[in-house]
């Protein structure tokens, strides 16, 4: 007997083989594909956006993010790597033009925070940092370093007080007063005392940061209102609230920021069931 269909055998496992390797090299390459066409829409954007503001443009943007009620962020935060890259860039930036910093952080180390506030606060000419949803925490810190803080209508800021593992430091001295301190063990009272200093630290930091912008006087009760514990460390700080402060806040968020926020998206485990459908003003007006 004679078989027919003996010679497509071969053919039919190479092809076979060849869909397999594909789809291998296209499990493995795809999302890195994926990944340089975002960051060459990044580049282009921001260059766009550089040359119309006619400044150096810088982003801190932490998109896995997570706040609970102390306000503990669990995925990226402001990290040293952050403040090496954004000291790296704004020690390259011309000396004679602004920077606009974009800020988009649950907040992080106050090491790497307070090292990116002070390289900001010291550049000579203008700075500028635009919160397009929300600069928590350390955002908030570098934030005050800038000449002008430019929010959105809907971002908000938050408190400065520090955390000692997941409890605020604030809460850590109120605790101890409270109970006295002849009834807490050494462990307590050692936390306390590192507590009391970190928030010296800061609020000084926080003075040297403002003094020269706001005066003596306000710098000192700014320092203190953002440090004291009066809110839990993730309050939102709405641009009204920002104002009646006394910051220099505006609203102006140019709309390339806008734009650049949706080049960098969320993990797909992480994505929402959040969509919208523009309104058809094209179809409207055919109408009419």
């Amino acid at each position: 007997m004679i078989k027919g269909g003996g010679n497509l055998d071969p053919l039919s496992g190479f092809f076979g083989s060849l869909i397999w390797w594909f789809l291998i090299f296209y499990m493995i390459m795809g999302p890195q594909l994926q990944y340089r066409q975002l960051q060459m829409a990044r580049t282009k954007l921001l260059q766009r956006l550089a040359r119309k503001r006619n400044s150096t443009v810088i982003t801190l943007i932490h998109r896995q993010e997570s706040i609970g009620l102390f306000g503990i962020p669990f995925y990226k935060f402001i990290s040293i790597e952050d403040s090496e890259e954004i000291l790296r860039a704004i020690r390259m930036a011309p000396k004679d033009k602004p920077i606009d910093l974009i800020v988009h952080t649950p907040g992080g180390l106050v090491l790497a925070a307070t090292q990116i506030a002070k390289a900001l606060k010291d550049h000579p000419a203008e700075t500028r940092v635009i919160v397009p949803h929300y600069a928590m925490s350390g955002g908030t810190l570098i934030a005050l370093a800038a000449d002008k803080i430019i929010m959105d209508p809907h971002a908000v800021l938050g408190p400065v007080d520090p955390q000692l593992g997941q409890y605020p430091a604030p809460s850590i001295v109120k605790a101890v007063k409270q109970k006295g301190v002849d009834k807490v063990d050494d462990q307590t009272l050692i936390l306390a005392d590192v507590a009391e200093k970190a928030i010296n630290q800061v609020q000084s930091f926080i003075y040297e940061l403002l003094k020269d912008k706001y005066g003596d006087e306000k710098a000192k009760e700014l320092a203190q209102v953002l440090t004291e514990g009066r809110w839990t460390h993730d309050y939102p700080i709405t641009v009204d609230e920002a104002k009646k402060l006394g910051l220099n806040v505006s609203t102006e968020v140019p709309e390339e920021v806008y734009t650049l926020m949706q080049l960098y998206p969320q993990p797909m485990k992480q994505r929402g069931t959040v969509e919208f459908m523009p309104y058809p003003i094209r179809q409207e007006k055919g109408k009419q």
